[in-house]
């Protein structure tokens, strides 16, 4: 048995948690340079916001009706879903953390009434960290996105399934009819694993419910579509096909991209851009206990901007697999003035770590003769310490630029809430 619990609205609902006058209005947050809408309050929904709307297409319901925007505070909602996945894990003895809002609970061996248990676990994660969310279980994982799914429609929109499946569903003990009918109220887009592109055939088909596609044959299915559909399709009849992944497989390409605030025109700031970029890649790497062997390097011009066009990247081989941020940087900047062309205006640009594998050595050790390696491994020890402690940036690279004010090239996030949770400087204060 699987639980899966889900946050409502997440980014809108940490922002919630420390400014109430947002309860009740329409609110978005903003994509990288408060582009376009990544996350909608319910009522922003009610409007007829779509999730990627332009802002500048939608900043006129400011005026109309009362739309706030806001730029996404990442340090806030990852912190917080840190909170909520902490609570989440009372659930069951197992947990796997989907995305930055959801999380599975493996409920194998948990007794009792699994409704009435999660309804308590959603009651302290609202209590304690003040956010909604829903709750769906069921056999299989894919009934359970399927359940959670029930679980926030039927709380936003009353009448779509039965009242009592809203916030909490758990499909495990509902009677055959009654499954049934939940399934056939389902759009069969709704399932987990099924995209737009299998959702359109399915549809040509006469497959239009979540019914429709759970009475399939799965030979017929895996004929047609493959094994992954099938799994789908067998995991809705009951049948567990998807287990827990309690320990995530280490990735095998990291990349750090972002789009410029402004243009960026010059290799000096093209230079600090990447340096920032490959300082965080190499953060990610050394979390991962890897190494890289190879390190890409791209910059390209705006598509939707007038003035000559510019797109390059260049991949730099390490001379030895490397974890640590000097080696990186170095690389980056080696291939930042490989790409570079004067007279061009950069909208974007980025760096990935390629060639992955293993530090079996100790961070940073391979980059320097083994007498050294001990040293270094504790100074990229350190170097992540202090900026895990103190904040982000407070130990950089001199090529990362000064770091005590806006620098050109970074994103703009003018509705930018405080880090009230992370930023001793951004506690709220509670005055009697």
């Amino acid at each position: 048995m699987f639980a899966l619990v889900d946050g409502n609205n997440f980014y809108v609902s940490c922002e919630r948690v420390f400014q109430p006058r947002l309860h009740l209005q329409p609110v978005v947050v903003l994509s990288n340079n408060d582009g376009c809408a990544i996350a909608r309050s319910n009522e922003a929904k009610a409007l007829g916001i779509q999730m990627g709307a332009p802002w500048f297409q939608i900043r006129h319901w400011q005026r109309d009706a009362g739309l706030v925007g806001l730029s996404a505070n990442f340090a806030l909602y990852g912190d917080m879903s840190d909170r909520m996945m902490a609570l989440a894990a009372e659930l069951g003895p197992t947990q796997e953390i989907y995305s930055i809002d959801e999380s599975f609970i493996g409920l194998h061996g948990v007794g009792g009434d699994l409704g009435a248990r999660a309804r308590a676990v959603r009651e302290r994660i609202w209590r304690c960290c003040g956010l909604p969310c829903g709750i769906g279980i069921g056999p299989t994982k894919t009934l359970a996105k399927l359940a959670n799914h029930i679980a926030k429609t039927a709380e936003r929109k009353p009448g779509s399934y039965p009242s009592d499946l809203a916030t909490v569903c758990n499909l495990a003990p509902l009677p055959a009819a009654d499954l049934d009918a939940v399934m056939a109220a389902t759009e069969v887009g709704e399932v987990w694993g099924v995209g737009r592109q299998i959702g359109r055939q399915l549809r040509e088909l006469g497959v239009h419910t979540v019914l429709d596609l759970a009475r399939l044959p799965t030979a017929q299915v895996r004929q047609r579509w493959g094994v992954v559909l099938e799994r789908t399709v067998r995991e809705l009849q009951g049948e567990p096909c998807i287990g827990l992944e309690q320990a995530p497989p280490p990735k095998q390409q990291i990349a750090c991209t972002r789009s410029f605030g402004q243009a960026v025109t010059t290799l000096a700031l093209l230079n600090e851009a990447v340096s920032e970029f490959a300082s965080r890649a190499a953060e990610k790497l050394r979390a991962q206990h890897s190494v890289a062997g190879q390190l890409l390097v791209f910059a390209h011009t705006s598509a939707f901007r007038p003035g000559p066009r510019f797109a390059r990247s260049t991949t730099v081989s390490l001379r030895r697999p490397s974890a640590d941020t000097r080696t990186l940087v170095q690389a980056a900047l080696a291939g930042a003035a490989h790409i570079h062309e004067p007279g061009f205006a950069l909208s974007k640009a980025g760096v990935m770590l390629l060639d992955l594998m293993p530090d079996t050595h100790g961070q940073g050790e391979l980059d320097f003769e083994a007498a050294a390696g001990p040293a270094q491994t504790r100074l990229m020890q350190a170097f992540d310490q202090l900026n895990d402690r103190f904040g982000r940036g407070t130990v950089h690279l001199g090529s990362t630029g000064a770091s005590d004010g806006p620098r050109r090239w970074a994103m703009r996030q003018e509705r930018l809430s405080p880090q009230y949770t992370t930023r001793w400087s951004d506690l709220p204060w509670a005055r009697a």
